[in-house]
């Protein structure tokens, strides 16, 4: 997997913001342990937030075992991702960052997802909730072979 991750932060970010950006990086470097170690035990992903292909209930996937399966549902069938941040506001705890995640997948196709993705993290630095918002049918009409 190749690694391009666009963003021009500060040294000096808020917590929520450097999880953010550690999971970016370790999606796009493939790192299936070292995303899973951003998370705290308790944490849920929602990617996206409702009801989906991934999510039929829309309950999100909680804890280890479940955020590793979703993992391996989606992540993990990627060949290449490139995440670009447009923009990011962070406060409290939490930070929601506008972009575009640009996944190339088997068969030679790529996807271009528009959203905005939202990281709460707890006093220790670890993610306790993830919440990505875009939608599938407007992602899937970008797909394209490349």
């Amino acid at each position: 997997m190749g690694v391009e991750v666009s963003w021009d932060p500060a040294e000096e970010q808020p917590p929520a913001r450097q999880a953010a950006y550690r999971s970016m990086t370790a999606v796009t470097a493939g790192d299936k342990d070292g995303w899973l170690a951003l998370f705290a035990p308790d944490a849920v992903v929602e990617d996206p937030v409702g009801p989906s292909m991934f999510d039929e209930t829309g309950a999100g996937h909680h804890g280890p075992d479940g955020i590793s399966a979703f993992w391996d549902k989606t992540i993990g069938n990627v060949e290449k991702f490139e995440f670009v941040i447009r923009d990011s506001h962070a406060a409290g705890s939490e930070v929601a960052n506008v972009g575009t995640i640009t996944t190339f997948l088997p068969g030679g196709y790529r996807v271009d997802t528009d959203g905005v993705f939202v990281y709460r993290v707890n006093d220790a630095g670890l993610i306790v909730s993830m919440r990505a918002f875009w939608e599938t049918e407007r992602a899937m009409a970008t797909a394209r072979q490349v």
